[in-house]
């Protein structure tokens, strides 16, 4: 009797609900098709009443399916953590199995939902068209009112209702049969192993869909796996009994009461001849991206033409004066597309690929013989395997290779080198460092990275060569920034006169090696754009701000804040028995009941310890009567991460913040509405520390956009002529 008690408590509300709506449509169809439609001489309804009734009977055939699968997978998820990790492989292969089984019954079942909905507006249709032709008939349905059986006109509208009604309701419960709960209940691991698997398939059955069949009959782990593991780690929030919607509520207030906490007053302002330099150079990192998506971004309506111009497909005879690109289409569409963006002759365009797999970049090979200047633009994420090099971000050792241009470069600075060298080991973004070394062994080295006179860089700017002398730069917008700032950490060695420009790079290296490039690395921001903050370390702290916003505001569940507290700032370390907050203040505790416990801080440092007072077997802080406040308020400024966190990485080199003026008072605010390019722009050399967490703000994805950063340049170039016009004056 209790493992049945046990079973239907872990049932869905919704599913006990759905499950008897449907039980009831099944008898009551049957019911009206027995005993009433047969006293119809119109036989059109009877149909309609069939299939209604069996997609009821069906659906509940299939949903107890679907709860049989569903525990087996929480079962076998379970029972997957207590293994050996010799059986990983077998473990993880019966894993995605059982959730394939479970899968293809949700996904039936949504078929079914489809087919019920189509029944009821056939027995919709069918029932208004018997109205409103044959409802006077005495021996039918709909006219036996007249007869006095109301009755079997209620049956039929009561049935009417919940055909038309139960689908919609379906459709927004979603497909589960039991809470997850029941199964997982606060365990982080499992949960973290459950929506791994969510994840992985999602990712592949959406890489499937994209023409990438081949990951989704993938048996070995691969990169797939492991971003699916970390998107798995940073849910995990689930285990403490929060919903997907309740984190959005607390991102939401916290965008509402973020700002950005530097005014920039006093700080330096970046040199002019950088930002032109920049300027300069920017057109390569966006003519990279040489897909739809450029167009699609600046054309939501007619992209497809001006992606059809810009290829060149309307002009096939042009074909064979086009470079050969790897992987570029039959007529060199992609050639023709950077070409085009950056007005240059096809001779410019020595190499490039455009085609690439996992963990590799696309890149394109420019020389500029009259500024002496050889351009490698890295595209930023454009591609499926793009988002998965993103998606990398665990860390990842970087060898003394990686790091050649610091460590055996004539140019740097001899402290700075024993800083590197004393530092090791260093560390970076995994799927930026992995796809670096693709793209160094693609321009200058071998398979097994040694380079020689044969390597494609080294023949055209080696001694004697067609470029000798000439200065290198390597450009990339976004995660293209990132790939050219760890190629250029490798190539400064071999290429004194190099610099690389990344525009809203993903931070990607450790803070020693950041500081050690500034020479020849610069990092552009745009103002509040999310790139340049975004890593598995900022996103965590990311869940621990939402708890703060939703702390502050008074109309939040406090009980469902103290949960997040604790999973997300570890204070289930200290094994605190958390009972209902209403209990907190107990008037009936003694004196005999209140103790003090001293618990390490929530990253387990001893420099943050906390005092709390335990009443009646409830720990809260001393302080206050506020449980999550005082905590947040608790941590120290500087989070000293433990051995399990993530390393936070950085973003490479020189940092310029380029951030909008504020609007001038003797501007008419009619004008500034009229016109939004009155607005100027002024750029910082700032503190790489500064953009270590995530800012949420409603234009952090579209400040992203490539030819934002452009058009901030050129304003703050038009801000600095105009400055040092009226000064030549007054000195003439």
């Amino acid at each position: 009797m209790a493992i049945w008690v046990s079973k239907l408590k872990s049932l869905r509300i919704v599913s006990v609900i759905l499950g008897s709506f449907n039980f009831i449509m099944f008898i009551l169809g049957c019911f009206l098709m027995v005993i009433v439609s047969p006293s119809c001489h119109h036989q059109k309804l009877k149909i309609p009443l069939m299939a209604v009734s069996l997609a009821a009977g069906f659906r509940i055939f299939v949903m107890v399916l679907s709860a049989i699968a569903q525990a087996a997978i929480a079962k076998t998820i379970q029972d997957s953590l207590s293994q050996d990790s010799v059986m990983d492989s077998v473990i993880r292969l019966e894993r995605r199995m059982r959730y394939k089984t479970w899968l293809g019954w949700s996904r039936f079942s949504i078929v079914i939902t489809l087919l019920q909905i189509i029944g009821a507006i056939y027995l919709f249709s069918s029932v208004a068209d018997f109205i409103t032709h044959d409802g006077k008939s005495s021996h039918c349905l709909l006219g036996m009112a007249s007869n006095g059986h109301y009755w079997k006109q209620i049956l039929l509208v009561i049935f009417v209702v919940m055909a038309c009604s139960v689908p919609l309701i379906q459709c927004f419960a979603g497909s589960e049969v039991l809470r997850w709960r029941s199964f997982y209940s606060t365990q982080d691991d499992v949960w973290k192993a459950h929506y791994n698997e969510v994840f992985d398939h999602g990712i592949r059955e959406v890489l499937c869909c994209l023409g990438r069949i081949e990951y989704l009959h993938a048996s070995e782990e691969d990169e797939v796996c492991s971003v699916a593991q970390l998107l798995g780690d940073l849910v995990a929030y689930r285990a403490s009994g929060t919903g997907h919607l309740e984190l959005l509520a607390g991102l939401a207030l916290l965008q509402r009461h973020s700002s950005f906490p530097n005014s920039y007053e006093g700080a330096v302002e970046a040199p002019k001849e950088l930002i032109q330099d920049a300027l300069d150079f920017h057109k390569f990192a966006e003519a990279a991206y040489t897909g739809p998506l450029l167009d699609f971004g600046r054309h939501s309506v007619f992209f497809p033409c001006s992606w059809i111009h810009r290829q060149g497909i309307l002009t096939p005879w042009a074909r064979s004066r086009r470079p050969r690109l790897t992987g570029d289409n039959w007529w060199r569409g992609h050639a023709a597309a950077f070409l085009k963006c950056v007005d240059l002759p096809p001779e410019a365009l020595r190499r490039g690929r455009v085609c690439q797999e996992k963990c590799e970049a696309a890149y394109f090979i420019v020389v500029l013989h009259h500024i002496k200047s050889v351009v490698i633009a890295v595209r930023g994420t454009e591609t499926p395997e793009d988002l998965i090099t993103d998606g990398l971000g665990r860390e990842c050792p970087l060898s003394e290779e990686d790091l050649d241009g610091l460590i055996n470069s004539s140019n740097i600075d001899p402290n700075v080198k024993k800083r590197v060298e004393m530092s090791f080991p260093h560390y970076g973004h995994m799927g930026v460092v992995e796809a670096a070394r693709d793209l160094y062994r693609q321009i200058e080295g071998n398979s097994d990275g040694s380079t020689d006179s044969s390597s494609f860089l080294s023949s055209l700017m080696g001694a004697g060569c067609e470029c000798d002398g000439y200065r290198l730069c390597i450009i990339g917008h976004s995660l293209g920034g990132a790939i050219a700032s760890l190629l250029g950490l490798r190539l400064h060695s071999l290429y004194p006169n190099l610099h690389v420009y990344a525009f809203g790079p993903l931070p990607c290296v450790d803070s020693v090696v950041a500081e050690a490039c500034s020479e020849f690395i610069t990092s552009i921001i745009h103002d509040s754009e999310f790139s340049a903050r975004l890593s598995v370390g900022s996103i965590l702290r990311l869940r621990a701000s939402a708890i703060m916003a939703l702390s502050e505001d008074s109309k939040t569940d406090t009980a469902l804040i103290f949960r997040l507290a604790r999973q997300f700032l570890y204070i289930n370390k200290c094994q605190i028995d958390v009972k209902d907050p209403s209990d907190l203040h107990s008037p009936g505790s003694s004196e005999e009941d209140l103790h003090y416990e001293i618990c390490s801080g929530p990253f387990g440092d001893s420099d943050s310890e906390i005092l709390f007072r335990k009443e009646a077997g409830i720990v809260y802080p001393l302080d206050d009567h506020n449980p999550v406040s005082q905590f947040l308020e608790a941590l120290p400024s500087t989070i000293n991460m433990s051995a399990q966190d993530p390393p936070d990485v950085f973003l490479p080199g020189l940092v310029v913040h380029m951030v909008p003026e504020r609007r001038n008072l003797s501007v008419p605010l009619w004008r500034s509405w009229i016109n939004h390019d009155i607005q100027g722009y002024n750029a910082y050399l700032v503190n790489r520390e500064d953009f270590k967490d995530i800012l949420v703000s409603p234009k952090m994805f579209i400040d992203h956009l490539p030819w934002r950063g452009q058009n901030a340049m050129v304003k703050i170039l038009e801000s600095h002529n105009s400055r040092r016009v009226p000064d030549e004056a007054h000195i003439v």
